[in-house]
């Protein structure tokens, strides 16, 4: 089962569905502010990929944080932040066969769908 996480109104994950309708890859998508975002799911993405790699610093949401906070990142205040405003996660995650892949590029989905 493939897993696509983020927001609706992303463009990367609308450029992200598209494709994988287009390669004929069935996906079931989990709008964060739609669906819900746990604790649960969030400790299941930092046990699958490093935190670092899961936050969008060039997001609104992490520019508009406290200059403290941004100068002090670990992953317990990363982990807090990302549950309050999920936005900081990059997007889309895709969740398959138990790994995740964050971003979208059509390069690396070809070789993770063949």
């Amino acid at each position: 089962m493939t897993i696509i996480y983020g927001i609706n109104n992303c463009d990367t994950v609308k450029k992200t569905q598209k494709w994988l309708t287009a390669n004929n890859v069935n996906y079931t998508f989990h709008d964060f502010r739609k669906d819900g975002f746990s604790d649960t799911l969030l400790t299941q993405f930092f046990e699958l990929i490093d935190w670092n790699d899961l936050l969008n610093k060039r997001s609104t949401t992490f520019r508009n944080l406290d200059e403290s906070m941004k100068n002090n990142l670990t992953k317990e205040t990363v982990f807090k932040a990302m549950l309050e405003q999920p936005t900081l996660i990059k997007r889309p995650v895709l969740i398959k066969d138990g790994k995740l892949t964050v971003g979208f590029k059509a390069d690396n989905y070809q070789v993770i769908f063949n």
